[in-house]
């Protein structure tokens, strides 16, 4: 162990949201802001980054408190995430690192925007805009998709090639202080081709990469053909973290189609976590994986299924009148920093499903919540008169696993097959019982509608880190 790292081990570092363990995440203070990406499908109005205050205590508890709008149109913004977090405390030199500031990818212009939480937590300012051709240029990538922290830099995951067009997709290498895209990370992809997120084992050096499709497929909604064809993504890869060199392959069934979120065990020592499929094209239902080492190699188990609902075809959209049911289409899980509670939202259904997986071979359902959907549109508690548009789609989860945000787009060409007469937009915050189970809609939290100026919104990210944004170097 090298001085620095000593250092690191004592809890030497100028930034308190870099956290040693698990356990220190869990007992830091709450977070007091959330941030928020919101676009316009249309691509008229220029993008934002919104904050949004979540202290109780305050004022602007549940209120859109500023918005950081870009210079730019198009971006369709995406997953961002911190130019350094806990996994930081893993690099040698970089004991003063700090999160500080937001980086953002823009999926359809291939743009990053950085902007700058350090001044004024409450109003980050854009600082700098990496344009698509250096993202092609210098690592061979375009159409970026989410951005995690980590060893060596920013790791960028992207879905189409250089030209913009198809791939194969990957993950581009970014410096964490002057943001300047390296290089790809991947030194030899063996059968990769298709990309979406990407995470990883720290102390194993293990990456973990899954697949969704390349940018002709993913750009104009969901294409049945493709989907029939069993052309999406069904596969997880296992990397070698710190070269870039592909491991091993797990098919999980060409009917299983579009594997995407990663979502390993927070435990360092660790070597297991879950992954989604969005829809089982042979009954339409969606399910949740477990990855885990098994000796040299990683087998991969279905551990949940969540069926589709049968419907009159006349309350359905036209994408799914043929099919006379709502796929649950799961699009996002978020599993708790004590490894305790998974999160699975079912974007179709409208619900958000939790889960203790205190064995994660096991998982037994302990509470849902409808918000939305495509069939019944359950209103937010706020509101009990006005049925809510869109459904429970992105998920956050806090540090202490007390408090669940959602947001309810997920991508502007599949809200119009899904939701085809339109998606306000909003915001709900659930509290969380983390020792029995159970989940509560918290009525004082609804930002909507004009409070984040008519935009879709996307993902969540939280002050100080969450549930989804760190690793961690150490177990106690």
């Amino acid at each position: 162990m090298t001085t620095t790292e000593h250092a690191h081990d004592r809890g030497e570092h100028s930034d308190p949201t870099l956290y040693r363990t698990p356990a220190d995440a869990v007992a830091a203070p709450p977070e007091k802001l959330a941030y928020v990406v919101g676009f316009d499908p249309a691509a008229q109005r220029a993008d934002a980054l919104f904050t949004v205050g979540t202290d109780p205590e305050s004022p602007v508890y549940g209120r859109v408190t500023s918005q950081a709008e870009l210079p730019d149109l198009g971006n369709e913004l995406h997953h961002f995430g911190w130019n350094a977090c806990s996994s930081a405390l893993a690099h040698a030199g970089h004991h003063h690192a700090a999160r500080r500031y937001l980086i953002v990818p823009g999926l359809r212009s291939s743009r990053l925007h950085v902007l700058d939480t350090g001044p004024d937590p409450a109003r980050p300012r854009l600082v700098k805009v990496i344009e698509p051709e250096e993202l092609a240029a210098k690592a061979g990538y375009s159409r970026p998709h989410t951005l995690h922290c980590g060893p060596d830099g920013m790791f960028l995951s992207c879905l189409g090639g250089a030209d913009g067009a198809d791939g194969p997709g990957g993950v581009a290498l970014l410096d964490h202080e002057s943001f300047e895209v390296l290089r790809a990370w991947e030194s030899d992809r063996g059968p990769q081709r298709l990309a979406y997120d990407l995470w990883w084992h720290l102390r194993q050096n293990i990456a973990v990469t899954s697949e969704w499709g390349t940018p002709s497929m993913i750009e104009d909604g969901l294409v049945p053909e493709l989907l029939l064809d069993r052309r999406y993504g069904h596969s997880l890869h296992f990397w070698e973290l710190d070269s870039g060199r592909h491991l091993q392959r797990v098919d999980l069934g060409d009917e299983n189609q579009m594997v995407l979120e990663l979502r390993p065990a927070h435990d360092p020592e660790a070597t297991w976590g879950f992954t989604n499929t969005v829809v089982n094209v042979e009954d339409l239902s969606a399910s949740v994986w477990l990855w885990n080492r098994e000796g040299e190699e990683f087998a991969v188990r279905k551990v949940l299924t969540v069926p589709a609902e049968p419907a009159q075809t006349e309350d359905l959209p036209p994408a799914l009148q043929p099919f006379g049911a709502v796929p649950p289409f799961i699009t996002d899980i978020d599993l708790s920093v004590d490894d305790q509670w998974l999160y699975v939202s079912a974007w179709g259904t409208g619900d958000l499903l939790q889960y203790d997986v205190s064995d994660p071979f096991h998982p037994r359902q302990t509470a849902s919540v409808r918000l939305g959907g495509v069939v019944g549109r359950q209103p937010h508690p706020a509101e009990p008169d006005t049925p809510l548009t869109g459904g429970a789609q992105m998920v956050e989860l806090s540090r202490d696993g007390r408090r669940v945000y959602l947001t309810n787009s997920l991508y502007a060409a599949w809200d119009a097959q899904l939701y085809p007469a339109g998606i306000d937009p909003w915001m709900v915050k659930l509290d969380a019982d983390t020792a029995h189970g159970g989940l509560s809609v918290d009525s004082r939290f609804f930002p909507h509608g004009p409070d984040f100026l008519g935009l879709s919104v996307h993902q969540i990210r939280l002050q100080g880190g969450d549930a989804s944004s760190d690793s961690y170097c150490y177990r106690r």
